[in-house]
């Protein structure tokens, strides 16, 4: 590898985005998203884009992070990804092998396997050794708590239409019955075909997890989400034991050995990897072994133009999360429609940064000599 560039951007969103953690005052509503791309190149021309991300805080810490390993990745050969991985996360091994760290590791870790597929003249989904060409994919972004139920409907029926296939809604609001008055207005509005979702972010008690539980029963919900605190494991397997719904989680860790814990305990029926969270595409594929495995659903959280080809490859049927948020960013769209989202034949991940990407760089970092 000849040369490497790191760009620190900020994505302002449109309207400021509260979820149960804001209505419980852990956390203030999000305006924007940071994200840390590395591109990189070869001296034969060949070139990949990676990248991760944070929201509310730590994007300048991933950049930061990023600066200061990213030379160990200079006159190495890019097919050695597994091997390169390691090796940026030893160049940092003194802030720790998750976290921080380890997002910082993913940016490069996705650039490396997007060069690799392009390589091959292949979908990075087709490398990995694709199970289907499209995957069902389900819309969060219209059902967050700051919106109104009214507007919640709508988007729900633009999202339809526009060919997503499922509906999920934030849930976990400090007042349980406006939970389920929200519950109720969405499943008249979209009947019972189809596929909805709550999710409460962590917010709800063990108690209080059990009894709403029990109230949205009746509505054949896909999964609750991440109705405990992420690292409470016996909560979650005490949960989804007596539930009929199943329990979905796993967005919020920050490493396949945390992720190890939900599946020991049997704590999860769908685990949720965010692959620039726990380390990047090499780490996600360790991680997606262990849950075929252990008969999981997979249900990756949020970056669809990763997760879609992740997906793709995961032998169970999976779902993927559709957010818009980060289309600003590159010059191509997915394919949308009968509910699933399609991969496309554009080699690697088949996306390139765009003009309003580059002119929300906020800072940028190059080693090496272009060819």
């Amino acid at each position: 590898m000849s040369w490497l560039r790191l760009s620190s951007v900020t994505l302002p969103l449109a309207t400021p985005i509260s979820d149960a953690k804001v209505f419980t005052g852990r956390q203030k509503p999000m305006t924007e998203v940071a994200f840390l791309f590395v591109e990189i190149a070869t001296e034969q021309g060949h070139e990949g884009i990676g990248f991760g991300y944070s929201k509310r805080a730590g994007g300048p810490g991933q950049f930061a992070h990023a600066r200061e390993i990213a030379e160990n990745l200079l006159g190495e050969d890019p097919s050695d990804i597994g091997r390169l991985w390691t090796k940026l996360v030893w160049a940092g091994a003194s802030v720790g092998r998750s976290g921080l760290a380890t997002q910082a590791v993913a940016a490069f870790d996705v650039a490396l396997w997007d060069l690799k597929a392009k390589r091959a003249g292949l979908p990075l989904a087709k490398l990995l050794g694709a199970h289907r060409d499209s995957v069902r994919c389900y819309n969060t972004s219209g059902g967050f708590l700051h919106t109104p139920t009214e507007q919640v409907l709508e988007n729900a029926t633009a999202s339809l239409e526009s060919g997503i296939g499922g509906i999920k809604l934030k849930v976990g609001h400090p007042d349980g019955t406006y939970d389920l008055a929200r519950l109720t207005a969405v499943r008249e509005h979209v009947g019972d075909g189809v596929p909805l979702m709550v999710d409460a972010n962590q917010q709800w008690d063990r108690p209080t997890a059990q009894r709403m539980g029990r109230a949205m029963e009746p509505f054949g919900l896909t999964w609750i989400e991440e109705p405990l605190d992420a690292y409470d494991a016996q909560g979650h397997a005490a949960l989804a034991a007596s539930l009929d719904t199943p329990v979905a989680t796993g967005e919020m860790l920050a490493s396949v050995a945390e992720h190890m814990e939900l599946i020991r305990h049997g704590a999860a029926d769908v685990i949720q990897p965010d692959a620039p969270r726990i380390g990047g595409i090499t780490q996600f594929l360790k991680l997606a072994a262990l849950a075929e495995h252990h008969h999981l659903q997979l249900a990756p959280h949020f970056a669809m133009e990763i997760h879609l080809h992740l997906a793709a490859a995961y032998p169970i049927e999976p779902w993927v999360e559709h957010f818009d948020w980060l289309e600003p960013l590159f010059n191509e769209r997915l394919e949308i429609r009968d509910g699933r989202m399609h991969v496309s034949d554009r080699p690697g991940l088949g996306f390139t940064l765009s003009d309003r990407a580059r002119a929300w760089t906020v800072a940028t970092h190059e080693a090496g000599a272009r060819p």
